[in-house]
């Protein structure tokens, strides 16, 4: 991008934030819930690091990858720069066991721990770094074949056996919902909460984190208790209509 196009997308970011947090305010506000307790992760895999630094000027904090490659280039670009210091990375796609070391020490959260082989093999390596992973279970709610976690029933075994290992923490739940239908979406949100309060209740911990809500049922997702959503195209693409805007 030349300076003025700079300009006109750094325009068009301060202006698609301020509607995305007014949104965020009012679907908080419904469930008698305080925005500031819900995060805005800024899924930013289908733009450069221009694009990342340009949304940081507008106020976005925390970005998502779902590539470790892309997360570890993003990282290298902007993290070392002192403006830089307040950014937070997570990486939120699938997470290959051979993968790992490029995420550990560059992701803030690992929202996709979705196996307990992965789980364990994160254990294995960040304990050896001397590190602690905090991480996030996903939580196949809706039962779709198409989509990986661990299924309801499996989850307080799987919590159990995280808690014992060492060099990760356990934060809380993450899933995806059904797209395209709102019903079975608030279902799926709504289950993801019921299970964390569940295992609240068991374990002790106190799993503030609960990732669910993308760019178009995130209004829901707060409403049914989501702490953190991960929009992308909503946050970066100018050609995304947005009701109201």
């Amino acid at each position: 991008m030349d300076s003025a196009q700079d300009q006109t997308y750094a325009e068009f970011l301060e202006a698609r934030r301020a509607v995305l947090l007014r949104k965020i305010a009012q679907a908080a506000h419904r469930s008698g819930r305080d925005e500031g307790d819900i995060t805005l992760l800024a899924v930013s895999k289908t733009v450069g690091p221009e694009q990342v630094a340009l949304a940081h000027s507008k106020g976005y904090l925390t970005f998502g990858e779902n590539r470790p490659q892309e997360l570890r280039r993003k990282v290298s670009a902007l993290m070392g720069r002192p403006e830089f210091a307040d950014v937070h990375f997570h990486m939120i796609g699938n997470l290959q066991t051979n993968k790992i070391n490029q995420v550990l020490g560059n992701a803030t959260l690992i929202h996709s721990v979705s196996s307990a082989h992965l789980a364990e093999a994160i254990s294995q390596r960040a304990a050896a770094r001397g590190k602690v992973a905090r991480c996030l279970l996903e939580v196949n709610v809706s039962g779709e074949e198409s989509k990986s976690g661990f299924s309801p029933m499996e989850l307080p075994a799987v919590a159990d056996a995280v808690m014992a290992l060492d060099g990760i923490a356990l934060e809380g739940l993450m899933t995806m919902a059904p797209a395209g239908d709102d019903v079975a979406a608030r279902r799926t949100f709504s289950g993801l909460r019921d299970l964390a309060e569940d295992l609240r209740a068991r374990t002790g911990l106190e799993l503030p984190v609960l990732s669910c809500g993308m760019s178009g049922d995130f209004e829901i997702a707060i409403e049914e208790g989501s702490t953190l959503v991960r929009l992308g195209r909503i946050v970066f693409d100018p050609s995304y209509a947005v009701a109201g805007e």
